[in-house]
């Protein structure tokens, strides 16, 4: 039995819709990090023409840095419960500077984590932190 209400997971199709529509005049792109395994999402933004005495000039697109993680990437599939790809863990893990913990390390992170009142809130799949 999920912790999870159903009128939550009854909405969570409609809204993942609603999160991963594309912005307007740009795309999303992905540009390879460090590693193959790496990508790092930018934006491709269309400019206006810049019009001037004679005819319009034409701009390039602009490729900016994108904040949105998958959200705007429409071939992206967003389940909330499941939570997003650990895309880094490799590279984290093999850097070998961080431990995993056994769960939260606060005073209130431990509190909140043993309350069962607030089972209802928790997400299905949850990652163990890590500390540097």
């Amino acid at each position: 039995m999920s912790a999870i209400p159903e009128e939550f997971i009854r909405k969570t199709a409609k809204l993942s819709e609603e999160v991963t529509r594309p912005f307007a005049h740009s795309k999303k792109i992905y540009v390879q990090g460090s590693r193959p395994d790496i990508r790092v999402g930018m934006r491709e933004v269309e400019q206006s023409p810049t019009h001037t005495n004679a005819t319009p000039e034409e701009n390039p697109p602009i490729v900016i840095y994108d904040t949105s993680g998958p959200y705007t990437d429409p071939s992206a599939h967003i389940d909330l419960l499941q939570g997003l790809p650990a895309l880094r863990e490799h590279w984290i893990l093999e850097r070998n500077d961080t431990e995993q913990l056994a769960g939260p390390t606060s005073e209130f992170g431990r509190a909140r984590h043993g309350d069962p009142k607030l089972a209802h809130l928790r997400f299905e799949h949850l990652r163990k932190p890590r500390r540097a």
